[in-house]
């Protein structure tokens, strides 16, 4: 018999990124199983649809790195003292640092569980050894379980539990097309596509995410005379508009200025993965996840990708055709000119879903009061 829990995750924002969708798909999934959901953050653009969903919101700014945050453990610890939640989940350091301080100061026989997702391979300090503190710690990939092993050996491997991140296949169903009035909005406002092999890159700009190597094939696959069309899609942050002009600089010495388009951040991206011959996976770090590679295969579209990190996990477990040495975009293009005329199928199966994600989580919450 499951025990009906409170739980409370803390994070510093619900604006968009993994750590938030993947607050926002177990809050849904505690509510869907009767549970009460509670997510303390500054707020954002994901809270509307967290609360018509049925979870509560706590406006707390308790990510925000400036000293004066600290004045937020006191309240925090007001406010677990009132709700006594069950379980408090911790996605992020600086919040975790805050629930932590507040937690420690309540009665040993009052204070709610821990549990802490590692979200990524986070620079080895003590500021970041919070994000171990976890009754469980959930890895959501082989490398970030190996990432925690290695680099805090105190903590005991059977606390640590790999689960990957997650998508609904019946919104990324196998063989899924746009509607026609976006597809008819998208040539209108894309008609360079027309014709066209086009091969994506879903990534925002930053020099370590692969576009210079994006371009580098794309240039190559020109000169092979492929009638091919590549897209960079995703946002710039404006720390990073430098990199961004250093792109289009090299895009034009190239003379790809025909054979190149930058989307900026799309709500679509769904859409435009559905309408790619082929998805990219280039990042030069490996990615903890790297969620648009199970998007793309998900909906049967191949995906090319280095050989890396969690990437790598699942082009290992659904597309073993798709991966390539890391760093080796020669091997890129090799396959791209390859498949230009009829690429692997994709498999229809894949372990990577929002329910087994959901259905594993909420086995800890119940596993830890037990």
């Amino acid at each position: 018999m499951t025990k009906q829990l409170t739980v409370m995750q803390l994070l510093p924002a619900l604006n968009s990124g993994g750590v938030e969708r993947g607050t926002t798909e177990i809050a849904h999934a505690l509510v869907e199983s009767g549970h009460r959901s509670i997510v303390v953050s500054a707020g954002g653009r994901l809270v509307p649809q967290l609360e018509n969903e049925g979870s509560e919101h706590i406006t707390l700014p308790i990510g925000e790195k400036k000293l004066s945050t600290l004045k937020y453990i006191w309240q925090l610890r007001k406010i677990l003292a009132d709700i006594q939640p069950d379980i408090i989940h911790l996605r992020s350091r600086l919040p975790a640092w805050i629930a932590y301080l507040a937690w420690r100061k309540l009665p040993k026989d009052n204070r709610p569980h821990i549990v802490t997702t590692v979200h990524g391979p986070y620079s080895v300090n003590r500021y970041s050894a919070i994000m171990t503190i976890g009754e469980r710690v959930i890895a959501v990939s082989n490398m970030i379980k190996t990432y925690i092993t290695d680099s805090y050996p105190a903590v005991k491997t059977e606390n640590i539990t790999v689960i990957h991140r997650g998508i609904d296949p019946s919104q990324y169903t196998y063989g899924y097309q746009p509607d026609p009035s976006w597809l008819k909005q998208w040539q209108q406002d894309f008609p360079q596509l027309k014709d066209k092999f086009i091969v994506t890159l879903p990534a925002r700009i930053t020099a370590w995410k692969g576009q210079e190597d994006f371009i580098n094939c794309i240039s190559e696959l020109k000169l092979q005379g492929i009638n091919i069309h590549g897209l960079i899609v995703g946002e710039t942050h404006p720390r990073k508009q430098q990199f961004l002009t250093t792109l289009k600089q090299r895009i034009a010495e190239l003379g790809l200025e025909d054979e190149i388009s930058f989307t900026g951040h799309r709500s679509d991206l769904q859409n435009i993965l559905a309408i790619s011959n082929i998805v990219l996976s280039l990042a030069k770090q490996p990615e903890a996840f790297g969620r648009t590679t199970i998007e793309a295969l998900s909906m049967g579209i191949p995906v090319i990708g280095y050989d890396h990190g969690g990437v790598a996990e699942q082009l290992s477990a659904v597309f073993n055709e798709g991966k390539v040495p890391v760093g080796d975009f020669t091997a890129v293009i090799e396959k791209i000119s390859e498949w230009q005329n009829g690429a692997p199928i994709v498999g229809k199966k894949h372990p990577f879903t929002l329910n087994n994600l959901c259905k594993k989580t909420l086995a800890i919450y119940q596993d830890i009061i037990k």
